[in-house]
């Protein structure tokens, strides 16, 4: 029952803009549950706040899934998600990979979406003060055998 339920998720993420959202509702179940490193949120309404939050914040917002994975209800993705911070002539790029993990209601709609990817890494390491101190901490509690 996945298969084509992971597709159709896919295809979604890497066509999501503003007016994609509308559509939300086809994707996910009205009670899913969604979870990332920032968010813990209940329902569709919540989910859509989440995505108008990154296109407020974030400048061309683009998902690139790298793999597909299924089995039974369960589907997962690997996934390239690229941005841009900052204001016009001085625009920052960003990249952050990930993997998420869906499961698929009886209807074939998403009722658990879950994110997998790495804040401190991705992000503050890459910000102005905070970043050296986690790059720090990086390298002071790795094994050192990279």
């Amino acid at each position: 029952m996945s298969a084509p339920g992971i597709q159709r998720v896919a295809a979604f993420y890497e066509r999501l803009a503003p007016e994609s959202l509308d559509r939300l509702g086809e994707v996910y179940a009205a009670d899913a549950a969604f979870t990332d490193p920032f968010n813990d949120v209940i329902g569709v309404d919540a989910i859509r706040r989440i995505f108008e939050h990154m296109f407020a914040t974030v400048h061309l917002p683009v998902f690139k899934v790298d793999a597909i994975a299924s089995e039974g209800r369960n589907g997962f993705l690997t996934w390239t998600f690229s941005f841009q911070t900052g204001k016009a002539g001085a625009r920052r790029d960003w990249t952050v990979k990930g993997a998420t993990h869906v499961r698929f209601n009886a209807h074939g709609k998403v009722c658990m979406h879950y994110d997998y990817w790495d804040p401190a890494q991705a992000l503050y390491e890459k910000t102005p003060l905070v970043g050296g101190v986690f790059r720090w901490l990086r390298r002071r509690l790795s094994s050192g055998t990279q």
